[in-house]
C-alpha cells in the first residue's frame, strides 16, 4: 500500500486519467473529489462490499420461471 500525505487542493494522480483531490479537511473527516472517466466505476468501500454481497447471493439463488397457462 502506498501512503501519501496531501493538503487541501493537492491531488494524487492514478494512471493517465484518474485524479483524487483533497477538497476539505474538517476534524477527523476528509472530503475528496475523484475525477475519472465515466467507464470507471467508483464506490465507497461499504457500498462496494454490499454490491459484491448482493451479487454473490443472486448467483446462488434459483431462477424464477413464471408459470404460463396456455389453457385460457
Amino acid at each position: 500500500m502506498l501512503i501519501l500525505s496531501r493538503k487541501i487542493n493537492e491531488k494524487i494522480v492514478i494512471g493517465e486519467d484518474i485524479s483524487v483531490s483533497i477538497i476539505e479537511i474538517r476534524g477527523d473527516q476528509v472530503r475528496i473529489g475523484i475525477d475519472a472517466p465515466k467507464k470507471i466505476k467508483v464506490f465507497r468501500q461499504e457500498v462496494f462490499d454490499a454490491i459484491k454481497s448482493e451479487n454473490k447471493a443472486a448467483s446462488k439463488s434459483k431462477p424464477v420461471i413464471p408459470q404460463v397457462n396456455f389453457n385460457k
